[in-house]
């Protein structure tokens, strides 16, 4: 399962910093996540000249050219992102004007003496603040994948300005009550697109505080101001404890494969210590856990990472301890759902979702984890059957897992992954991604890098066409390997959405991985689900230049909607043109034996139980945590306490513990919502159905229908009514349950 990042609206993308999309294992995303969410901003192209006979030529924005961060983006189709403009000295003062900008142009709009019409109030709405949403692209890139210390300062300063900016946009009186008109009519002279519009965004302000009065609404803004802050100081705290890193000596490489070594060799030289580093980031730390047999060095290594924010021994403590970051966020989004009228956090953020109640989310949960955790108990009973067989006396601790399960996949599948990531190497891996693109989509990828500006060395660019006539769809970005400053996970991010409300404006995206860096002169091997994250990635960045709606704000589809998309690409890496052409020997060019494939999918379902379990818990103290009116937690001991409830087993943590836990407390967005994933790998499942009847994963109708009808619709059709045009029913959960090789019954 994968995090994603998908496009959402402005202010929360961009308070969230790109919703940082993390990843999932594949085992529970067959499904990604800024969070996250892939980030859209609302860029448009130039609106008409304003009809109200008292606007001047002589405003603010047209006195003297725009500062280069805020002026329209130059070059064919639209432009791109100047990140050569980017100047760190300049940010904060240009954010000033940007919203002076934004607060003018809304301004106009809540006073126009004309009666509210949908043009003159919801169209203009879309039309507001470009400016910002220029500079907001440049800046939240930096604050997700070039994290300079200097940025993280700026990040403390302009996130409770944006903060600010939204909520008296938000808590307007004169501009809710021209919406509020334009929302009564809405079934006179309105089309479906239409009145979809004007529905959203009557619910985002109403959900926002619009109806609160007086001091509800200072104390409501006080409270979104100061959450900033704490998202902010959290995230920061997280990435310094990932920029830390444990050394190996030659006698501590035991078991790594020379591939494993070359990285950890490389990681040490660019942080310029003796040895070898195994950076505390998943992409190092999960290798090394699987594959090292220093017990005592597995141990450290993961302490390290499962206790990132709450101190070197897992007990709070040091500079970048976030327990009581955490305690006060729980707190305040509790007041907040209060204020606003809902019976929990969790209620708030789930008003505009599929689920809509935590409920709904929790029965889903709880379908699945009772037969993960039955096999947990199985697959730890191997692993000690293993642990016996090789002489080991110890219980299976949960730095052991990996290593013995691993022990164990060789023995019952004859599978080594190192075998396997022999043929997975990332250059291919990415022109695969491409492959299926043009397969299924008619897209091709032509590289640009070099012609256009980045912001670091390893950014890659492409321009992206319609394969039969050439014509443009879009600018395609990625940025693809682990550094310091740079964020962890894997997201996707739209520096610039798809709309027409003035005409075409096509998107421009990026892809964002972590994958460990090979030594100069090497090729990168990935494993399998590396590749699996690739291609989840790669399917948000088709969801978003494939997106065909006119509204900006339509763009933006429900939390647990956003990863089902992605989540179906990720079956394409194992299809078998796929491996033909593209599963290359690094070193002899040869294709994957046929033996080797059948191994790999005779394993498909193995090691589902960890998987799934790491990921449910995860999400099931998610949806506890933000469903408690009160909010009143001590991290640690609530984090010990809803998983005992729940029966976690004890060889697990949870995938992502509460301190370093970034989807729910770097933003809101992924707060009371990392059930999505489930829900959302639901649907893939199911989707995924749709092709394999066909007998040809290929099958053009059935692409075709899901790009018309999934990817280029947006929410401009309510959807889990798109999803039954597109299936002729409701997604079924025994197809999530089959694909993890879970029983099927209740």
């Amino acid at each position: 399962m994968r995090h994603i990042t998908v496009a959402h609206n402005f202010e929360e993308v961009r308070v969230t910093m790109f919703a940082i999309e993390m990843r999932v294992d594949r085992a529970l995303l067959p499904l990604v996540l800024v969070l996250v969410l892939a980030c859209a901003g609302k860029q448009v192209t130039k609106p008409a000249p304003a009809k109200a006979p008292t606007v001047k030529k002589t405003t603010v924005a047209k006195k003297a050219p725009l500062p280069p961060m805020l002026a329209p983006w130059t070059g064919p189709h639209g432009g791109v992102p100047p990140f050569d403009k980017v100047d760190d000295k300049r940010f904060e003062a240009d954010f000033d004007v940007a919203f002076k900008l934004l607060l003018a142009d809304v301004a106009k709009i809540a006073n126009n003496p004309e009666p509210a019409t949908f043009d003159n109030t919801l169209v203009a709405l879309e039309r507001a603040g470009k400016p910002l949403d220029r500079i907001g692209t440049l800046f939240f890139t930096m604050a997700s994948s070039v994290n300079t210390p200097a940025i993280q300062k700026l990040s403390r300063v302009i996130r409770p300005k944006l903060s600010t900016t939204y909520d008296s946009i938000y808590f307007d009186a004169k501009l809710f009550a021209r919406i509020a008109k334009v929302h009564a009519a809405r079934d006179k002279g309105l089309n479906a697109e239409q009145k979809r519009l004007v529905e959203k965004a009557y619910d985002k302000f109403v959900q926002r505080g619009a109806k609160l009065t007086g001091d509800d609404k200072k104390r409501l803004g006080a409270i979104n101001k100061r959450l900033a802050t704490l998202f902010t100081d959290f995230a920061n705290r997280v990435q310094a404890d990932e920029d830390t890193w444990v050394v190996l000596a030659e006698k501590d490489l035991g078991g790594l494969s020379p591939a494993l070594v070359s990285v950890y060799k490389a990681a040490a030289e660019k942080r310029k210590v003796a040895g070898y580093a195994v950076v505390n980031t998943r992409s190092a730390v999960a290798p090394f856990l699987t594959f090292s047999d220093n017990r005592k060095l597995r141990e450290k290594v993961w302490r390290a990472f499962v206790n990132r924010g709450d101190g070197p021994e897992g007990k709070g403590g040091g500079n970048n301890d976030t327990n009581a970051i955490i305690a006060e966020i729980v707190k305040l989004r509790a007041e907040r759902a209060k204020l606003l009228g809902y019976a929990s956090h969790a209620h708030w953020r789930m008003a505009n979702t599929m689920a809509k109640d935590p409920a709904r989310a929790q029965s889903l949960m709880m379908r699945v984890w009772p037969a993960a955790v039955a096999r947990v108990k199985e697959e730890v009973a191997d692993m000690r059957k293993m642990a016996r067989k090789l002489k080991a006396r110890h219980k299976i601790e949960p730095w052991d897992y990996r290593y013995y399960m691993e022990k164990v996949r060789k023995a019952r599948y004859d599978l080594d992954q190192n075998e396997f990531k022999a043929y997975f190497e990332l250059e291919n891996m990415i022109k695969a991604s491409y492959y299926l693109a043009e397969r299924l989509y008619g897209y091709a990828f032509k590289e640009i890098t070099g012609r256009v500006k980045t912001f670091h060395p390893d950014v890659r660019v492409y321009h992206v066409t319609n394969k039969a006539d050439g014509s443009h769809v879009g600018i395609f970005y990625r940025d693809d390997f682990a550094r310091q400053y740079k964020r962890s996970g894997a997201w996707q991010a739209t520096y610039r959405g798809q709309h027409k409300i003035d005409g075409q404006v096509d998107a421009v995206v990026s892809n964002n991985n972590n994958f460990a860096k090979s030594a100069p002169g090497s090729k990168t091997l990935i494993s399998l689900d590396d590749a699996e994250t690739l291609f989840h990635e790669f399917g948000h960045a088709l969801h978003a230049l494939a997106n065909d709606t006119t509204y900006p704000t339509l763009r933006d589809t429900p939390r647990d909607f956003v990863e089902f998309p992605s989540q179906v690409h990720e079956n394409w890496v194992l299809s078998r043109e796929v491996l033909d052409k593209f599963a290359r020997h690094y070193k002899t060019g040869k294709k994957m034996p046929q033996a080797l494939i059948d191994k790999v999918r005779r394993a498909r379902t193995f090691n589902m139980g960890f998987s799934t379990v790491e990921y449910l818990a995860a999400a099931l103290v998610d949806m506890k945590l933000h469903t408690d009116p009160a909010g009143v937690i001590e991290a640690d001991k609530y984090e010990r306490d809803a998983l005992k409830a729940i029966g976690m087993p004890r060889e697990i943590v949870m995938r992502h513990r509460l301190p370093h836990f970034m989807h729910l407390f770097a933003t809101d967005a992924y707060s009371a919502g990392y059930y999505s994933y489930l829900w959302s790998d639901v649907m893939a499942a199911d989707a995924w159905g749709a092709f394999e009847e066909t007998g040809d994963v290929w099958h053009a109708a059935t692409a075709k229908k899901f790009k018309d009808i999934i990817l280029a619709t947006g929410d401009a059709i309510d959807r889990a009514e798109a999803y039954r045009m597109f299936r002729g029913r409701d997604p079924k959960v025994e197809a999530l349950l089959k694909n993890r090789g879970f029983p099927t019954k209740k």
